[in-house]
């Protein structure tokens, strides 16, 4: 199940957009974090970059130029990663604890007559963070808020 570099970066944006970024989560998930400083390094990473390559050209001259554009590389490979990280993660299956869990949130959402797709046999963490996201959204907090106490 390899993907080509693109297709996780590509993937890796859309589950960013996708997974709700809530208070609530950030003990049970990583992606939590992980989506936050993502956003904060596409802010960054491009200024960090070009000033630091500017100051190492000024200050040390051409003679250094090879680690100058690979500091620059560096720092501009830090949302990507971020991004390849959330593709690769986007496209797991949930394990077990995690399954039993989506299934049960499904199927309480759809007794509250939330309009969800058809439960998976076998989820992946993008069908999580987008029932999660239609959880958070469509349904008040004091449905939501027993699932993490």
């Amino acid at each position: 199940m390899s993907q080509s570099v693109m297709t996780m970066l590509k993937n890796g944006q859309q589950y960013m957009k996708t997974w709700p970024v809530r208070k609530e989560l950030y003990a049970f998930f990583p992606e939590c974090r992980v989506v936050a400083a993502t956003k904060f390094a596409i802010k960054t990473m491009p200024p960090v970059a070009m000033v630091s390559c500017a100051l190492l050209y000024q200050n040390l001259g051409t003679d250094y130029l090879p680690q100058t554009i690979t500091i620059g590389a560096f720092f501009l490979s830090l949302p990507m990663q971020g991004l390849l990280w959330l593709g690769h993660r986007s496209d797991q299956y949930l394990p077990p604890q995690l399954k039993s869990w989506y299934q049960e949130i499904h199927s309480k959402m759809r007794t509250q007559g939330v309009s969800v797709s058809k439960a998976k046999s076998k989820p992946k963490y993008k069908e999580l963070a987008q029932l999660l996201k239609t959880a958070f959204n469509d349904l008040d907090n004091a449905f939501t808020k027993h699932w993490f106490n």
